[in-house]
């Protein structure tokens, strides 16, 4: 077991930065599934939500980095806060992507498949979320492996799916356009569940360099 705290003293403010970037890219993602199961000004609301989401996730990521450059004790080396805080940034970027697609698409465009990658996004999300909140009292190596195995097994089931949905695609009953459509949305969903793997692999990472 480690305890950076211990070890670095009471250097709260990046902990405070990260796991407040963790917590936007969890609300981003709570907002993309409002918007796939409502209608109307609820799901007009749900996509500023996710517009400001990111915005204020920007900003926590630049004041990171402004930390960083006035800062002259650090949690962990400099170089693996910036890395965790671009890999926590492209989480709500990549789901304001999805939205702005859904926002544009034609409405005949079926959404039930998005919903479950969707599901799927949101237990990465709350693996990374656990993981960076982890940081900040130290863990031991066993637990943070267990976090990081939930963030894998959403992976692996969300790679089965977007096979699946590949298959219906290929076989399905739709015209050229809504295969694009769909293919693109399904392909961003899938970048955004990466962007989770990234980010929690930048926390076990520094787990293992501090254990």
């Amino acid at each position: 077991m480690f305890s950076i705290k211990k070890l670095l003293g009471k250097e709260d403010k990046f902990f405070d930065l990260l796991e407040a970037s963790a917590d936007e890219a969890r609300n981003s993602t709570t907002a993309l599934v409002k918007i796939l199961a409502s209608e109307g000004a609820a799901h007009a609301a749900s996509i500023h939500e996710v517009i400001q989401t990111r915005r204020k996730d920007k900003r926590i990521t630049q004041q990171i980095t402004e930390e960083l450059c006035k800062t002259f004790v650090t949690p962990f080396e400099r170089e693996d806060i910036e890395s965790l805080s671009i890999a926590l940034y492209r989480i709500p970027k990549t789901v304001e992507k999805i939205v702005e697609r859904l926002d544009i698409c034609p409405a005949q465009i079926p959404r039930e498949n998005l919903r479950g990658q969707a599901q799927l996004l949101e237990s990465a999300v709350d693996a990374v979320v656990a993981m960076v909140k982890q940081l900040r009292t130290g863990t031991h190596l066993d637990k943070i492996k267990h976090t990081n195995e939930r963030l894998q097994f959403a992976e692996g089931e969300a790679d089965k799916l977007m096979l699946s949905h590949v298959k219906e695609l290929y076989h399905g009953p739709y015209d050229a356009k809504e295969v694009f459509i769909l293919t693109e949305l399904y392909d961003l969903l899938e970048t955004a569940i990466d962007r989770c793997r990234d980010a929690g692999q930048v926390v076990f990472q520094i787990v293992l360099k501090y254990s």
